[in-house]
Formats: structure tokens, sequence, C-alpha cells
């Protein structure tokens, strides 16, 4: 049995995913960020950056007045992220290796400090928090993101996709962490010691496009972690990615992503 708590394809064959996702996500995600207050000069810690997509965009918001530090497990990724920073002529972003469970030691302090879609992979969601509170000097910004998988939604309603969502969440419970995180933030926020807590929800979706992708390309890259667990087998597997790009296709039907929970607040 598997004992990492990733469940999602990591290094180059998770790219894809990954920018699909950040291409659906960036209007909500840039809106946060202008809404918390992200602006020029802000120094930034971008945690489980992945390919650091929200990282640039970070740091395209602070200007080169301010800095934003990428920090993420997998180096393939951080590879990646380096190169397109450069490619983009971002001077003011950096990325390293670290582990987001195994503790931060000396970064910061700073004025910002983000997480995408990272606390949903994590055990123990509020130890990271708390590593990540502790970066941030008094008055600076913490800012969330995370999703709650149950709350994806398929019209007309569609076996594929619940059996996509069923099968994500028991891999992620298998794996001991919760894919339905996103309503805890406010909570987990406040006992990491930031109040008070603002929180909005967003939800991508569409009858075509990027936040449609992303049902079959998740499923794809979490087929290692479900045949590991026995969730499922190989040739159901492979059945339900081709139904869930068929149900892509269809433009009769509307599929979103997992619904969002941003939450933001400033240290004290």
């Amino acid at each position: 049995m598997p004992t990492g708590s990733y469940i999602i394809r990591g290094g180059l064959a998770g790219r894809e995913r990954l920018q699909t996702l950040a291409r659906a996500m960036r209007p909500a995600t840039l809106d946060l960020l202008r809404r918390a207050g992200v602006g020029t000069g802000h120094t930034c810690l971008d945690l489980g950056c992945g390919g650091g997509d929200v990282a640039r965009e970070l740091a395209r918001l602070v200007g080169p007045s301010g800095h934003v530090l990428g920090l993420d497990l997998d180096e393939v990724k951080l590879a990646v992220a380096r190169d397109e920073a450069a490619a983009e002529g971002l001077g003011n972003v950096t990325f390293a290796r670290a582990d987001a469970a195994g503790g931060l030691g000396a970064i910061g302090p700073v004025d910002v400090g983000y997480a995408r879609f990272l606390l949903t992979h994590l055990r123990d969601p509020l130890a990271v928090l708390r590593e990540l509170c502790g970066t941030v000097r008094p008055g600076g910004l913490v800012v969330l993101e995370d999703i709650e998988i149950s709350a994806g939604l398929a019209f007309p309603p569609s076996d594929a996709f619940d059996a996509y969502t069923d099968i994500y969440r028991r891999t992620a419970l298998a794996r001991g962490v919760d894919p339905d995180i996103g309503p805890r933030l406010p909570v987990l926020l406040r006992e990491g010691g930031i109040a008070p807590v603002e929180v909005s929800l967003v939800q991508p979706a569409g009858i075509d496009g990027d936040a449609k992708l992303m049902a079959p390309l998740t499923m794809e890259a979490i087929a290692d972690a479900a045949l590991d667990n026995g969730i499922a087998d190989a040739p159901s597997l492979a059945l339900l990615v081709d139904a869930l790009y068929r149900l892509a296709g269809d433009g009769r039907t509307l599929v979103s992503m997992p619904r969002v929970t941003q939450v933001w607040g400033r240290k004290g």
C-alpha cells in the first residue's frame, strides 16, 4: 500500500492538467488576489506552487519591486516553472524544492502566504497551514483556495461523472486526506491564527472549454493511485476516462469543476 498522500500524477505527465487548471481558474484566482489586497512591492510565498502558474501571476501583480518564492516537492514541475518564468521575462520570481509537510524553517517574513489546492492533499493540513502562517509578517495576508470534490456537477446527470467523483473521493480518503476540505478552510484559517476571515465560493463550469476537460484529465492523473489502492481496475478506469472525454466533447452537457472555497485574512 502506498504511503504518500498525494494522489495526482506529477512530473511532465501532469503538466497538461495543471495548465488546463490554471486557465480555468485564472479569472477567479486573479479576482481573489486583488480583493485580498495583493499589490505592488509585496513579497509572496506560493506554497505547493506546482508548475508556477499562480506564482507568475503573483509576480506580475507585485511588480519589479516585489518578489515571489514558489515552493514545491516536484523538481520536474519546478524546472518547467523556472523556464516559463524566464520566457516571460519575470525576474522577480524564484522557485525552490521544499516539502510543505516538512516545515518551512527560516523562510519569511513575507507579506503574502498563498496556497491553492494544497491542503486537500495533506494528512495534517492544519500543521502545514500554521507553518505557512508562521512565514507571514504581522499584518500580512494569508490566502487559500481549495476544493470540495463532492460538489461538482454534470447536467444532464452523468453516470461517468458520478463514478469519477466517487473514485476520486475514495482514493483520497484511502490516502488519509480530505477531498472535500474546501468548506473547512475558514475554520482552519482561524485555527492558524488569522482573523477575521473573508470567504467566497467559485465553481468554473462550461459546455466546452477548460473547466469541462478537468474531469477526464484528473481521472487520468489519479488512475495510478486508484489502482494502487484497489479502488478500481485498469480496464474500468480506461473505459471511464474515455466516457469522460466523450462527456467533455458533448456540447449538450454542462460540467463543472469541484466547488472551490476561497478564504483570506490578515495576521494579527
